[in-house]
């Protein structure tokens, strides 16, 4: 899609504009967008402060900070298409290393809520390694039924585990509704049909469904191009929410709707709640609230596996002919014999080789120093959706979006890589090796845990963090990382608790 304006050129008294990066992440994301090429000259790159902030042989500074500059690049020319000034993008590398770290900081009342759950984690096996999570009580049951764990505990696992082979276990594991994976190479990642299925898709899937009459021009908060947008939000977890917060900064009005029967992590729900709602519908039981919300709604966000919300008329295709834009967020993609799994950041990392390429010693899987997969998808997500906004404006189109954690690993593993120098065994290494001591408070973080250095006490840098009083107490959460030259710089209104609002507009 193009602009019929010029491209605004950064200034040159900038430094880091003189000499832009080549932005990898950024150019692949915009073609697949459609973008003009010439607007990427409105984008300083900062991805070298934000590597050296996120330490990891991976270009994970890079990733995450074109994914953010990506949405922000296309809520900057949504301002610029209703009446706002020409936008550059120059990210604060503090603030793009603190929002994709998040969970790490987040405090409530003074205190960081532990939510790491004994049987998640790298746990051996007779032939390599699993990944196994179970944070939400749901995967824990169903990992305890699939493995017949009678005392349900970390050695009870590990004993069970000692006689099984990776793949065996995963198996069971997610034939019993669980959810695990083999931790894999890369190699053997690029050689599996799933693995394959990902690296043939696009960086984010942007698909013309409707066709409807454009909207006229209207002059909106230049510092919110989306105000007026209503957005559902069925995501849960991190990217979606990530997503969705990111439409809610730049204006969109965000309603996250849940199932009553599917409590959601306290913190991790409050860590990505910036300027949202929150309401609990039963949807195979008030299908009359849900139609009313759909009546008006612009844009709904899923995050379930694909096709699981269909049965109640959210697939893309029947959102398109009632004018509703669709996004969808997943694990593994829409294509390839996994792509009705259930998956997370951490198993996308375990399954695609990126575990052992974060190994400390080459003998234990390691993690990522954050959940870069979890917050690029959400982000790359909320550039698809605004550029879809930006074409209904214009030519009165309907689109689907997409966006899989497995397609940005493999974006991740394409891009250069720093040296093979091993990171600190006690910063990256795997939970649960055999020898480990039994004090397990040092892993003790969020959903999703990296694994890497996350004391809130001794951080590696200064969190950009703002505080707000709430019901759910005294919160500190991350600022904003996504922005353009006269956006809004702060969030409107707090998280608010779980489940607390109307599910109404």
């Amino acid at each position: 899609m193009s602009d019929d304006r010029p491209p605004t050129t950064p200034s040159l008294d900038d430094p880091s504009s003189a000499d832009m990066p080549d932005a990898p992440v950024l150019r692949t994301a915009w073609a697949a967008l459609g973008g003009d090429e010439g607007d990427l000259s409105r984008v300083s790159s900062t991805a070298p402060e934000v590597t050296r902030l996120l330490d990891s042989p991976l270009a994970v500074g890079t990733l995450v900070h074109d994914a953010i500059a990506t949405a922000s690049l296309a809520a900057g020319l949504l301002s610029e298409d209703t009446g706002g000034k020409p936008i550059e993008v120059r990210l604060d590398p503090a603030r793009v290393a603190t929002a994709v770290t998040s969970e790490r900081w987040l405090t409530i009342d003074g205190d960081h809520p532990p939510v790491w759950a004994e049987l998640s984690g790298f746990w051996p096996t007779s032939d390599g390694w699993l990944r196994t999570h179970a944070n939400y009580p749901h995967h824990r049951d169903r990992l305890v039924a699939a493995l017949h764990l009678t005392d349900e505990s970390a050695d009870d696992l590990r004993s069970v585990l000692s006689s099984m082979s990776a793949r065996q276990a995963a198996d069971a594991i997610t034939a019993e509704g669980g959810v695990a994976v083999a931790v894999a190479t890369e190699e053997e990642w690029r050689g599996s049909e799933q693995g394959r299925a990902a690296a043939a898709a696009p960086l984010i899937r942007l698909e013309r469904l409707a066709a409807a009459d454009a909207e006229s021009a209207r002059i909106l908060d230049s510092e919110r191009p989306l105000a007026g947008v209503r957005v559902l939000d069925f995501t849960r977890v991190i990217a979606g929410p990530v997503a969705t917060r990111t439409l809610a900064l730049f204006g969109a009005s965000v309603l996250r709707i849940d199932s009553p029967r599917l409590p959601e992590i306290a913190m991790q729900h409050l860590d990505t709640g910036a300027d949202k709602e929150s309401a609990l519908l039963d949807l195979a039981r008030d299908r009359q609230t849900l139609d009313d919300l759909l009546t008006t709604a612009d844009v709904v966000v899923t995050g379930y596996r694909p096709g699981a919300l269909a049965r109640f008329g959210l697939d893309p295709k029947t959102l398109a002919d009632r004018g509703i834009i669709s996004a969808t967020l997943s694990a593994w993609g829409g294509e390839g014999p996994w792509h009705d799994r259930r998956g997370f950041d951490s198993l996308v990392q375990a399954a695609s080789g990126i575990s052992w390429l974060s190994s400390a010693d080459g003998e234990t899987p390691g993690a990522l120093p954050a959940q870069a997969l979890d917050h690029s998808a959400g982000y790359l997500l909320a550039a698809g959706v605004m550029t879809a906004l930006r074409t209904r404006r214009r030519n009165g189109d309907v689109w689907a979006v997409e966006v899989s954690l497995a397609r940005v690993a493999e974006e991740l593993l394409g891009l250069p890589r720093g040296d093979d120098a091993r990171f600190d065994q006690a910063e990256h290494g795997a939970r649960h090796v055999p020898d480990e001591s039994t004090d397990d408070t040092a892993d003790d973080t969020a959903e999703e845990s990296t694994d890497a250095d996350n004391d809130p006490d001794d951080p590696p840098f200064q969190p950009t963090m703002v505080e707000s009083e709430t019901d759910a107490g005294v919160i500190s959460y991350a600022m904003p990382a996504a922005g353009y030259t006269g956006s809004a710089t702060e969030w409107l209104r707090p998280p608010v608790p779980w489940g607390s609002s109307p599910a109404s507009w």
